[in-house]
């Protein structure tokens, strides 16, 4: 049986490790596919000192199941995105420099490369400005993710990025910062990218859901 409570925390530890967060900024969360239940990493608290009691277990309209700390402040950020993506089972919320300079900016981010078009989904959307923690930025949140894309930009806050496991989110993490980070080198060098073709951004796409890899 899988240990939801400890996926949390090495998650978190991980966020730390990579260099996509600093402090306890960030927060992680997993949805359990079986009973429906989201574990949710605690408000203000180092994750390298987090335990298993610290993290906090809800359903999917909020109510509590385990857990006596407060829950991480976008709380209700998560489970909009569960509601609304019920393929996903795992958020990372994390400060990525590249990908939080065009947050700045409102900016979006193209699918410019390659492994972009393949696993991103659609193209990564600013929101509109909302504060931390506010059912505003919960909905603006999901309204950029629209119905495929696996990241979006907080405006002036960071990046959200969506699995089917947090591995593939922690995946998705790493190629959205490849991309901005490119984009910025691209922009810098005052040159404009060449955007993919969408038949091409397709092609990929049912390529890497249908036959790369092993089977």
């Amino acid at each position: 049986m899988k240990n939801w409570k400890r996926e949390v925390i090495d998650a978190g530890i991980r966020m730390l490790s990579e260099g996509i967060t600093i402090g306890t900024w960030g927060n992680v969360t997993v949805r359990d596919p079986e009973t429906g239940y989201v574990y949710l990493s605690p408000s203000g608290m180092p994750y390298k000192t987090l335990v298993e009691d610290d993290i906090v277990v809800v359903r999917l309209d909020g109510s509590r199941v385990e857990g006596t700390r407060k829950s991480t402040i976008e709380t209700e950020m998560h489970l909009a995105i569960y509601r609304a993506r019920p393929e996903c089972n795992a958020v990372i919320h994390t400060h990525p420099i590249y990908s939080t300079a065009f947050s700045a900016m409102g900016e979006d981010i193209p699918l410019l490369l390659d492994e972009a078009a393949q696993v991103l989904g659609d193209v990564v959307r600013t929101t509109a400005y909302a504060l931390p923690g506010s059912q505003e930025l919960a909905d603006e949140c999901v309204k950029a993710l629209g119905e495929k894309s696996m990241a979006c930009l907080l405006r002036s806050h960071g990046a959200v990025c969506l699995g089917k496991d947090l591995e593939q989110a922690f995946g998705n993490s790493t190629v959205l910062e490849a991309t901005a980070r490119v984009y910025s080198i691209i922009r810098s060098m005052g040159g404009q990218f060449d955007p993919i073709s969408p038949e091409n951004i397709a092609f990929m796409q049912n390529f890497v859901k249908n036959s790369y890899g092993q089977r």
